[in-house]
């Protein structure tokens, strides 16, 4: 069985933005946003929980996520903040959302805190072939964007209710710079970067502008990880500071971290945009990823998936060839084709990532 892990899914976001409920299909989603803004602002969505059974995805990184009120995109767009009071409730109402979801759905989703929550699932899943019911998704809690945090002192709390990975940055704010607002880091992000590694948080460097990125990669003692970023070699033209330099890349292999690829089409082609249409962008544009940073690394030790789906775009916006999630091993013959080994396909589809989280997760609370 080729188990699947995604390193990058807003699923929070849509619940609250769209009320998106991913117990149901994919499919039964799209039915019931017809004639809705949903598809209009964030595309059809590619998740549901039928559709992780079929594709294999055991385990989901599951973000937290809310965006500074200067980049609010309209009414639609409700979970932004103007300070830190609000980022830190967007943030807890997500978070506790995530819980009530595994309290009324432990058949379908379970919060992974600890090691014993991690072996649990994958049990679940490798024995599923000798049961009759569906094994549950485990949700791994990342907050993207530290905002939520109004200082360093408040991550024992969010440690406590279940978050294992915190990207500093998405725009640019208090703590580094960030997408479309380049900057190092702050006396404030150094502050956070050294009480994340000792309570034993993983770093998400996705979304850091690369001085803010190198300078953690010297820094940081802990494990570093970029959750869901492309290469800017291969995207010509492109001068946006969000896609990864080489530089980067050989950083955070280094370091032993692992690389999850997007699967937007405007992280596949530089310049593509909403309306261009999918035929152009296959998911050979997804393999040349993955093998451009193997091909650095040396192995396929470092790269895995992190498809940011329902993260801003949905069907639209994706490579032709996929309609939902479950769709994600199609890269399997493709990998084949490109000489990789099935030890490799199974280190890239989910096993990478697994390692990152033995190395995150405590033994207990």
């Amino acid at each position: 069985m080729h188990l699947i892990v995604d390193a990058h899914e807003d699923l929070a976001w849509n619940m609250k933005t769209f009320e998106r409920d991913y117990t149901l299909s994919a499919i039964e989603t799209r039915q019931r946003e017809m004639g809705t803004t949903a598809p209009e602002q964030n595309g059809d969505t590619l998740l549901g929980w039928p559709e992780y059974q079929d594709g294999s995805v055991a385990v989901i990184f599951a973000t937290l996520f809310a965006a500074p009120l200067r980049s609010k995109e309209g009414d639609w767009d409700k979970q932004c903040y103007v300070d830190g009071d609000q980022a830190y409730d967007l943030y807890r109402s997500q978070m506790d959302l995530y819980h009530r979801l595994v309290e009324e759905h432990p058949d379908k989703f379970r919060l992974i805190q600890v090691q014993d929550d991690l072996r649990n699932i994958l049990d679940k899943w490798r024995r599923n072939d000798l049961q009759s019911e569906n094994p549950p998704v485990g949700l791994i809690a990342l907050m993207e964007g530290a905002e939520g945090l109004r200082g360093p002192t408040e991550l024992e709390e969010w440690w406590l209710k279940g978050v294992r990975l915190i990207g500093p940055a998405w725009a640019g704010n208090r703590y580094c710079g960030g997408t479309r607002e380049p900057g190092g880091l702050t006396s404030e992000g150094y502050s956070l970067l050294e009480t994340m590694s000792s309570l034993g948080f993983g770093l998400d460097t996705s979304h850091m502008d690369e001085p803010a990125t190198l300078q953690a990669l010297d820094v940081y003692t802990g494990t570093i990880v970029a959750t869901h970023s492309n290469a800017l070699a291969l995207l010509k033209g492109s001068d946006s500071n969000r896609h990864l330099t080489d530089r980067v890349i050989r950083g955070i292999i280094e370091r032993g971290g692992v690389i999850g690829v997007v699967f937007a089409n405007a992280f596949l082609q530089a310049g593509w945009k909403r309306g261009d249409g999918r035929e152009q962008i296959t998911l050979q544009h997804v393999v040349a990823q993955i093998d451009y940073m193997c091909q650095i690394a040396g192995d396929a030790q470092h790269v895995g998936l992190g498809t940011d789906f329902d993260g801003g775009f949905g069907l639209q916006s994706v490579p032709h060839g996929l309609d939902t999630i479950a769709d994600l091993s199609k890269l399997v013959p493709l990998l084949y084709e490109k000489g990789y080994s099935q030890a490799d396909v199974l280190s890239i589809l989910g096993e990478n990532w697994l390692r990152i989280l033995k190395q995150i997760l405590p033994d207990s609370l």
